[in-house]
This record gives C-alpha cells, sequence and structure tokens, in this order.
C-alpha cells in the first residue's frame, strides 16, 4: 500500500518546466525567429554591393561604385530608422508579438522581389518591402525578449546574450552559402537562399506565437479611436505630401538616386535627435525616468561611433575584399561576400569567453559606460590596422589575414558594447516608451549608416591610408572622452 501511494504521488507530481539553455522556452522561439531573420538580411547584403556595380552582362544592374556603396549605407540607415514606425506601432496599436509577425512577412516578399530579374525596379521594391518590414520585426523581438523577464531578474543579461548568439549564427552562416551561390553561380539565385531563410523563420514563429507572454499580445499604450484617426488622417495627408515634392522634383529633373541618399542621410541623423526631445518632454516620463535618458545619452554616441566603423564592413571593406585582397587559397577559391561571415564568427568564438570573464568578475565588472569606452578603443584600432597593408603594398593584393585581424579586433569591441546596449536600453526605458526606446538603440545604428553613405564616398585606392587613419584615430579620441564622462554616467544610472 505504502509503496502504491509513493508511485501515486509521483505520478501527481508536476513536471518540470521545460527550459532553454536555464532560460524561459519562450526565448527559443524568439531566438530561431531571430536567426533565420538575420541569416535572409546577411545572406542579402553579403552579394547586394556586388550585384549593383556588378556589369549587366554578368547579372549585374551596372551602377557606379561610388552610387552602390551609398546606397548599401542608406539601405542600413533604413533598416533601422523604421524601426521607429515599428515601435510606436507595437506600443499604440497591436503589440510586438503581431509586429514581429507582420514585419517577417514583408521581409520574405522583399527577399522574393529580389530574387526575380526585375532589375532596378526590383531592387528599390525589395528596399522598401524590407525597410518596413525589419522595423517592424527587429525592435519588437529585441523588446519581447525583455518581457520574459521581470526588471530584477539576473538572467535578463545572460538571455540578451543568447540572442545576440542566434543573430550571429544566422549572420555566419548566410554569408558563407548565399556568397557562393550568388557569386559563383547567379544573383537572383542568392537572393532565393534568403527569401527561403525568412520564410523558415516564420513557420517556427507562428507555430509558437500564442506561448509567448501575453504583456506582448497588445499594445502597451494603446492608442485611443479618436486619435486613431487623428494620426491616420496626419499620415495620409504626409504621404500627400511627401509625393507632392518627389513629382515635384521629378518633374524638374532634379529626383535623382544621390539627392534622395542625402536627404535620407539629414533624416537619420535628425530623427534620433528629434525622439530624445520628445521623450524628454514628455509627461509620460518621472523625473528618475528622465534622469536615466539622459544617462544614455552618451551611451547612445557611443553606439553611433561605434557603428559607423561596423557597418563599414559591408561596404568598405568588401570593396576591399574584392579589389585588394588574395581570394585564391591554395586550391580554394574564397568569394569576396563570404569575409562578411568573420564578423559572428569572432562573435561566436568570443562569446563564452567574455560569459565566463563576466561572471568571474561578478559585482567587479566594469560598469556599462566602461565597457562602451573599451569598446570604442578596439573599433578605432580595427580600422587603423587596415592602414598597415596598404602602406607596405599600396594597392597591390594582400594576404586575407590582415581582413581577419581586423574583424577579430573589432568583434571584441562588439561584444562590450551589443548585448550590454540592448539590455540597458530595455532597462532604462520609460515605461510609456518601452518598444519605442528599443527602436532608439536601432537608430544609432540608422544615424552611423546615414552617415558612411557620405563617408564612403572619400574612399579610393588612391586614400586609403588617410580614410583608416582618420577614421580610427577619430574614435579612439572619442573614448578617452568617453573614459572621462564614466563617473558622472554611472551616477546617474545607479538606481537603473
Amino acid at each position: 500500500m505504502e509503496e502504491q501511494a509513493n508511485e501515486s504521488d509521483i505520478k501527481t507530481q508536476p513536471k518540470p518546466a521545460r527550459t532553454f539553455f536555464g532560460q524561459p522556452v519562450a526565448l527559443k522561439t524568439l531566438f530561431m525567429t531571430e536567426f533565420w531573420e538575420r541569416f535572409s538580411y546577411y545572406g542579402m547584403r553579403a552579394i547586394l554591393l556586388y550585384y549593383m556595380y556588378d556589369a549587366t552582362v554578368r547579372g549585374g544592374l551596372g551602377m557606379s561604385v561610388q552610387l552602390a556603396t551609398s546606397i548599401m549605407a542608406i539601405y542600413g540607415a533604413l533598416v533601422f530608422m523604421t524601426s521607429v514606425i515599428g515601435g510606436f506601432i507595437s506600443d499604440r496599436l497591436i503589440g510586438s508579438a503581431r509586429s514581429v509577425l507582420y514585419g517577417g512577412l514583408l521581409i520574405m516578399f522583399g527577399h522574393i522581389l529580389l530574387s526575380m530579374p526585375f532589375k532596378i525596379a526590383g531592387l528599390y521594391g525589395s528596399i522598401l518591402l524590407i525597410t518596413l518590414g525589419t522595423g517592424l520585426l527587429k525592435p519588437n523581438v529585441s523588446e519581447t525578449v525583455g518581457a520574459l523577464y521581470a526588471p530584477d531578474d539576473p538572467r535578463r543579461d545572460s538571455a540578451y546574450s543568447i540572442f545576440v548568439m542566434g543573430i550571429n549564427l544566422g549572420s555566419l552562416m548566410a554569408p558563407l552559402l548565399v556568397s557562393w551561390v550568388g557569386q559563383s553561380y547567379n544573383y537572383h539565385a542568392g537572393f532565393s537562399l534568403a527569401a527561403l531563410g525568412m520564410a523558415l523563420g516564420l513557420v517556427g514563429y507562428i507555430r509558437k506565437m500564442k506561448s509567448l507572454p501575453a504583456a506582448s499580445q497588445v499594445a502597451p499604450d494603446p492608442l485611443p479611436k479618436a486619435l486613431r484617426q487623428r494620426y491616420l488622417k496626419r499620415t495620409g495627408w504626409g504621404l500627400v505630401g511627401l509625393g507632392l515634392v518627389l513629382g515635384g522634383f521629378a518633374l524638374t529633373h532634379h529626383l535623382t538616386a544621390n539627392g534622395i541618399v542625402l536627404g535620407l542621410t539629414i533624416l537619420g541623423v535628425c530623427l534620433p535627435i528629434y525622439y530624445f526631445i520628445v521623450m524628454l518632454t514628455s509627461p509620460k516620463v518621472s523625473a528618475v525616468e528622465r534622469r536615466h535618458l539622459k544617462a544614455y545619452i552618451p551611451l547612445f554616441i557611443c553606439e553611433v561611433l561605434f557603428c559607423l566603423i561596423l557597418e563599414q564592413g559591408g561596404v568598405v571593406l568588401a570593396l576591399f575584399a574584392q579589389d585588394q585582397t588574395q581570394l585564391q587559397v591554395g586550391s580554394w577559391h574564397l568569394q569576396a561576400g563570404q569575409f562578411q561571415s568573420l564578423n559572428p564568427l569572432f562573435i561566436i568564438l568570443y562569446s563564452p569567453i567574455f560569459a565566463w570573464l563576466w561572471t568571474k568578475l561578478g559585482t567587479k565588472q566594469p560598469t556599462a559606460a566602461t565597457k562602451f569606452a573599451w569598446s570604442l578603443i578596439f573599433s578605432g584600432l580595427s580600422f587603423l590596422i587596415m592602414a598597415i597593408p596598404v602602406l607596405m603594398v599600396g594597392t597591390a593584393r594582400v594576404s586575407p589575414l590582415w581582413l581577419v585581424a581586423s574583424w577579430a579586433i573589432l568583434e571584441i569591441g562588439e561584444l562590450l558594447l551589443s548585448p550590454i546596449g540592448l539590455s540597458v536600453t530595455s532597462t532604462l526605458a520609460p515605461t510609456a516608451y518601452k518598444s519605442q526606446m528599443m527602436s532608439m538603440w536601432f537608430l544609432g545604428n540608422a544615424a552611423a549608416q546615414a552617415l558612411n553613405s557620405q563617408i564612403v564616398r572619400f574612399y579610393t585606392p588612391q586614400n586609403e591610408v588617410a580614410y583608416f587613419t582618420i577614421i580610427g584615430g577619430i574614435t579612439i579620441v572619442a573614448a578617452i572622452i568617453m573614459f572621462a564622462l564614466v563617473p558622472a554616467i554611472n551616477r546617474q544610472m545607479q538606481d537603473a
């Protein structure tokens, strides 16, 4: 009888809750969704620059290198600028869970459009769909990760580190596969792989969407019906005004690709400034939250400077890989786009080391502000090192190990900034601006790439040494200034 009672007790005991590396199992759904979204984006990005300036007889669009690099940079800026729209839609209309779903669908259709032989029309149509889709998906999938935890849950930082690992696994695989297909066989076949990746991510997300936190299923600050009508009218009139302006430029023959890129550059720089002003003056933001926002501003500037160098990996270093790097290594011929896998490769290699280091240091580890300052040191060094081979051999092709070394240094900086930045942004966000604050983090990258759309025009084989030295040197000077500001930033963040 006693044995039967014990067996009955065992049967009625609840099964232990499923986890994902010690985290809530819902993190796995978000991990895989972001894995496939990054696979699709970085796969497309690995070959897009070459597709734009390659000759039409080889399947490219035949653009000038200067225009292609500017479009590449402003495309990256647009991807992150639209995160403001995605944050607003999530916070005030549909919640983060549905925002991720609709964003993924737009991204998938954008890659499908690019995979078809529609040339310039296909390029611009895909840019529109992918930028809008990424604006909906990217900030909201990151914010949903934060929604899995209480504000004081010690697992938050490690959860974001796991989440960033998913990003980088997708980013690692994509350039290797998509560049091999796109540059060896056919660009459109490569873009098709990107579309397939996003489709796979959507299938998994839709299956598990209902298991995400209840808070992600609704808008945290819903827009009243009366205000909805007002915003719809404003949006409609804004679109009409934009159409009239563009039409006027077209009629007067001033609607050029370079003119549009310049206008978007100005927008990319001004948008985060405007957004900070809105939040700092909002009556919905408390005095304590306002102090946290002020502490966040220098961290945001650090992010812009870091991303200015990071995002040139897909533009300036991509050109360097194609034009000045030895691509034949023994019997193995590398595709230039495959060097884009170096970024996520080093993040994956370094992540366990940094995880061990922060655990080992515990409460003695550097503060977020100090980590950001060090990230600028490493990013500046990554560009300074690229001046060395050019000084040694001029415009001749150099060993691919120089690019490997540059990315190896840069990714130390990224691990000091990226996962910590996501966590700090979520922690310092005012309650009324949760998703929109996460959008601010991505606006830092947008501002950097908007600036890059003008800066990369100065990169030529004749001025490479000056280019790498000036940008790298300015970043290191900014790091020294940041170190001086660390004590004041720490005081403003001490209760966060």
